[in-house]
Order: C-alpha cells, then structure tokens, then sequence
C-alpha cells in the first residue's frame, strides 16, 4: 500500500469550491443571502444556541439530520417533510425514526420568514445549522456555501439507502461513492459520531451471539464490551438505552478515532474503519492530529453540502409542507 503524507489528503480549498460548484445543478456561495436576508445566518445561530441551551441533545442531532437528508435526495430539506395519507415521509422510515428536533428548524425558518419573506430555504437552514452546532461544540467554522432550493418529493422507501450501522468498509466506500464522496470523505464525515449517541438496538448484535465462534464482535475491547452488555441487557425494556459514540459527547473533537484505535467504537461501521488497510491509516491520521481532522471535516462537509443541490425546487413558507 502506497504511504500517503497527512498533508496531502488537504484539499486547497479554493479548487474544492470550484470543483463542488461544477458538480452541481445550481450555483451555491456563501454571500446568497447578502442583500435579501442579511441577519439570516445570526437568526439561525440564536435559535440553534438556545434550543442547545435547554437540550444539549440539539447539537447531535442537528448534524445528524444534515447528514439524513443529504444522503437521500441530496440536502433538499427532504426529511423535513411530514407524511400525509398519501405518501408515507423519509422522516417516517426506519433509520429516520431516531432523527429528533425538528422543532429547531421549523423555530429557525418561523423567524426567517417574518424577517425577509418566502427567502431562506429550509435545505439552507439546515446547512448552516449543521455548521453552527459543529462550532459550538468546539469544533471548525467554516463559511457555508447558500442557494439550495426545497425538494417537493419525500420518501420513505427510499432509506433503505442510508448506510447501516452494520455496514462495512467495502459497503461505506459504495454508499460514499454514490454521493460523489471518496474514502477520506467517508472517514472524516464519520467523526461526527463524536457527538452522536445510539440506542441499543443499532449495536446490541455485536454484543451477543456474533458468530459461531465469538459471542462478542472480537474488534471490541473486551472490558468496554461487558460494559455494553449492562447498558443494554437481555431483554431490554427501557427504549431510551444505548451509549454515547465518544466518551467526550458534547465537545467536538478527534476522540472518536482514538477510541476506534483501542477497539472502543460503539457502531461495527465505526469500527470497521480502523479494521481495514483503506481507512486504518486516516483514523490514525486524524487520531494523531486534530487540526488535520478539523480541516478534512471542513472540506467533507462543503463536498456533502452540494450533493444532489436542485435549482427547481421552491423555497417553502414551513418547512413541514409543501407550498
């Protein structure tokens, strides 16, 4: 296997804005809204900064909202959408069932639209709201490229395209891959389980009855797998159990790979990363230096940010529903 130098996997990002604009349908930048909603980034900012006040949960499960509705349609505020009789909605389907506070966007988008009007789109809101909880928790700012309009099309069907806690790094590489994303991609927007947290039954098939050889998934650290056993037991009636992806949950930073390296990944797809020579040598990287993770982090989102962009959505007055 080739040895690659830390430094190159830095992208400038100059070439990486220019390369994600060409790939999309339409024209994103970070000065949009400039003259039609100038307060907007700070309106959105407020909103996110107090609902994180009253539930430290927000910041999590902001960014993993962003990551749900760019991996279907791309980020067309999609997942935003409520079912009607008619269609059953992406938030509705399965993987979707945990994606919590949505209330934070539609707060977000009730002050936008009595700022500047039929303006702000909610697949924007979510975009910059993903940055600003990333930057609250410790982590990079980043300018955040605007201009996305609201899909009309939400289906929840449609993911069983999510990639599964179970996957493994051949199947993370494909699902990336169909987004446009390559393996450093794969590898750094997973250090966003830094602040995330999983229920149980998203990793309970790693603790009992494996294989027929191992009761335990033998990547996991034998002491921090019997830990996992008490936390979510056989049976389990409590719903809300599980464990944290980072044992720093509410800072973001590079814990998360250093965790993978000791064998302490909750999710088998997380732990998969540090089990395969093509991933294995990022981990390290990012687990060595943080600063490198911040700005592979960075580059990742802006490329994630501009998958699936469409130019003939709407900008929706709420973004439950369509106008």
């Amino acid at each position: 296997m080739p040895v690659f130098a830390p430094e190159k996997l830095i992208c400038p990002i100059t070439f990486l804005l220019l390369l994600t604009i060409q790939r999309s349908q339409a024209v994103l930048n970070d000065h949009y809204y400039d003259e039609t909603c100038p307060q907007a980034e700070k309106i959105i900012l407020d909103t996110v900064r107090n609902a994180s006040m009253h539930d430290p949960k927000v910041p999590a499960r902001i960014l993993r909202m962003f990551f749900h509705d760019c991996f279907i349609r791309g980020c067309d505020a999609s997942l935003l959408l409520d079912s009607t009789p008619e269609n059953k909605a992406e938030k509705d389907g399965p993987p979707n069932i945990s994606v919590r506070s949505f209330y934070v966007i539609d707060h977000a988008k009730a002050k936008l639209e009595m700022a500047c009007p039929h303006t702000v789109s909610c697949a924007d809101i979510i975009a910059v709201a993903a940055r600003d909880v990333v930057t609250m928790s410790g982590g990079p700012y980043w300018n955040v490229l605007k201009g996305r309009k609201d899909g009309r099309v939400s289906k929840a069907a449609e993911t069983i395209n999510l990639p599964a806690p179970s996957f493994n790094v051949s199947q993370l590489i494909q699902s990336f891959s169909k987004r446009g994303l390559g393996v450093k991609d794969l590898v750094a927007l997973s250090g966003g389980h830094t602040l995330g947290f999983s229920h149980c039954s998203s990793f309970e098939a790693r603790l009992r009855n494996f294989s027929k050889v191992h009761d335990t998934d033998p990547s996991m650290n034998v002491d921090f797998g019997q830990n996992l056993k008490k936390k979510c037991p056989k049976p389990n009636k409590d719903r809300n159990a599980g464990e944290f992806l980072d044992s720093t949950s509410s800072t973001f930073d590079n814990n998360y790979y250093k965790q993978l390296m000791v064998g302490k990944g909750v999710l088998g797809s997380d732990q998969s990363l540090f089990g395969d020579y093509r991933t294995r040598w990022i981990v390290e990287s990012f687990a060595r230096d943080q600063g490198l993770f911040f700005r592979e982090f960075v580059a990742s989102m802006l490329k994630l940010g501009n998958v699936g962009v469409i130019e003939n959505g709407e900008v929706r007055l709420k973004c439950r529903v369509l106008n």
